[in-house]
């Protein structure tokens, strides 16, 4: 399937490994142009050579106001952009009484400000142009909590409603945002839990841990011009692991 996605413009955050360069590579592999951004320059410049990204960026995202900066270096190399996904690394584990001012304030510039800063520079731009795809690569825990992951289970949550909210505003506009819910996939952080394929097969329905690729396939999908209807959604990536529709 053509998705006429040549001549686009993509800003992938946390795209050096997993599923951030997994989305990279399958709008690469489409035709796009991708700025790819990760913390740790020597890691993004790899893969940038590795993938083929036309540019790529370093920043922190759980800094305050760095979002709102890597986005505007962006715009300066690429122009504009058509195609913004936010996606970031998961927060340490801990339940609600161990979790510390400091993990809270981090967790929630990364998980909630960053975005909020990356849409707050983006969306006018993509008003003007009637075009935009806006993707959040968030987890399960935005539809049902996890246990000890507090501040994702609260912050995740809170993505979906206010995606609703933008998109009642810019939908007329030929901008789209969704949610895209990865289940338990083969990324490294999967791996250093040492899973048991016997216990995988009783943690997830399809038997398997998931391929980045499946989820980076969808994504591209819903970043091309074909995706233009599917707005608002909360999809979940995930071999039927949720137990709620």
């Amino acid at each position: 399937m053509e998705l006429n996605l040549k001549g686009k413009k993509a800003l992938v955050l946390g795209s050096s490994t997993g599923l951030g360069r997994a989305v990279a590579e399958s709008l690469i592999a489409e035709g796009a142009e991708v700025c790819i951004v990760s913390r740790n320059s020597e890691n993004i410049a790899r893969t940038a050579k590795e993938i083929s990204a036309a540019h790529f960026e370093t920043a922190d995202l759980s800094q305050k106001g760095e979002t709102a900066k890597l986005v505007e270096r962006a715009l300066k190399k690429m122009g504009h952009i058509d195609i913004l996904v936010n996606n970031t690394g998961g927060p340490k584990k801990n339940n609600f009484l161990d979790v510390t001012d400091e993990q809270w304030a981090e967790d929630f510039q990364s998980l909630w400000m960053s975005p909020i800063e990356a849409m707050r520079i983006l969306l006018p731009k993509m008003k003007e142009k009637n075009f935009g795809r806006i993707l959040m690569v968030t987890s399960l825990a935005a539809k049902e909590p996890l246990p000890g992951l507090t501040t994702s289970n609260g912050f995740r949550a809170g993505l979906a409603g206010l995606s609703k909210t933008i998109v009642n505003e810019y939908a007329p506009y030929g901008i789209t945002i969704n949610l895209l819910l990865p289940g338990y996939t083969d990324t490294d952080r999967i791996k250093a839990l040492n899973l048991s394929e016997a216990k995988i097969k009783e943690m997830i329905p399809a038997g398997r841990l998931g391929e980045p690729r499946e989820l980076a396939d969808l994504a591209t999908f819903l970043a091309s011009p074909k995706g233009a209807y599917i707005t608002g959604q909360s999809i979940a990536v995930d071999g039927g692991v949720l137990r709620s529709h």
